[in-house]
């Protein structure tokens, strides 16, 4: 229940919802199973659905715990509750089913962006055909957009995920290689420089978070020195590197990036975890 941008000034990050709203909505801790179990028992028979991003990446990526997605798996199957993946962001970037191939657990639903339209604005859903199946034409449900279809982004996504399908396992393979030598790399870096932070990836996903202390959720991510991270990412902007501009917005890379820029973004980051550290 956070957004990356808003974390960092500590603001709400969604004004304007009606008391009637948020009187349906019930805020569980990511990573935290039994939280989640004791909000349902308290709500028996009310929750029609979780919905999760299966790695956070709206407070920095931040990996799903050991057995927290089966364990909500398993309390959804007990009590007959939707299980929605929100794959925003994980979707093609951790494997090419997503979090719920990379993790095997297979959700209800799933909610994907503009990753499948090569960046262009789209948005898609799919799940079971048993859910699928209340969707106009074929249910009652009806769902339709200005933007649903746009030629441009279908044709786009078309060739992105023609390409994901095609070469999937080199691209994964190559970006499992990246980004494992971009962690290390950062890591030494880090210990370089005298500073303590904690350093978090999935795929192509990862976070540098300014804090002492293991990130795991929504209350340990709130201990980052986000003026800290600020001047990191000044100093990384000089040296020619755009990271996300806030410390609770997770960094993504592609297969565009190659050798070169690994080396260039390693060196820039030696250079501003020093200006940091002073």
């Amino acid at each position: 229940a956070a957004g990356s941008g808003p974390m960092t000034f500590s603001e709400p990050d969604s004004p304007g919802v009606t008391e009637g709203n948020a009187a349906d909505t019930l805020v569980a801790r990511y990573n935290d199973v039994d939280h989640v179990r004791e909000l349902v028992g308290a709500n028996e028979g009310e929750v029609a659905c979780i919905i999760v991003e299966p790695i956070a990446g709206n407070m920095g990526c931040i990996p799903p715990r050991d057995g927290f997605l089966e364990g909500l798996r398993d309390l959804c199957d007990a009590e007959d509750i939707v299980l929605i993946f929100d794959e925003v962001m994980t979707g093609f970037r951790v494997a090419a089913g997503g979090a719920q191939e990379r993790y095997g657990v297979t959700p209800d639903l799933t909610t994907l962006g503009k990753i499948i339209g090569g960046g262009l604005p789209v948005g898609a859903y799919g799940g079971k055909r048993e859910i699928m199946d209340y969707v106009s034409p074929v249910g009652p449900v009806y769902q339709a957009g200005t933007l649903s279809g746009n030629p441009l982004a279908m044709r786009a996504g078309y060739a992105v995920l023609k390409k994901i399908y095609d070469e999937q396992d080199r691209l994964y393979d190559e970006l499992e290689a990246y980004s494992r030598t971009l962690e290390e790399g950062t890591q030494e870096n880090l210990a370089d420089a005298g500073i303590q932070a904690q350093t978090t990836r999935v795929g192509a996903m990862s976070s540098l978070f300014f804090t002492d202390e293991p990130v795991t959720d929504y209350d340990s991510a709130q201990t980052c020195d986000t003026g800290r991270y600020a001047d990191y990412f000044h100093a990384m902007l000089e040296e020619g590197v755009y990271l996300p501009p806030s410390q609770f917005e997770a960094m993504f890379f592609g297969h565009a990036h190659g050798e070169a820029e690994l080396e260039k973004t390693l060196a820039a980051q030696r250079t501003a975890l020093e200006q940091v550290a002073k």
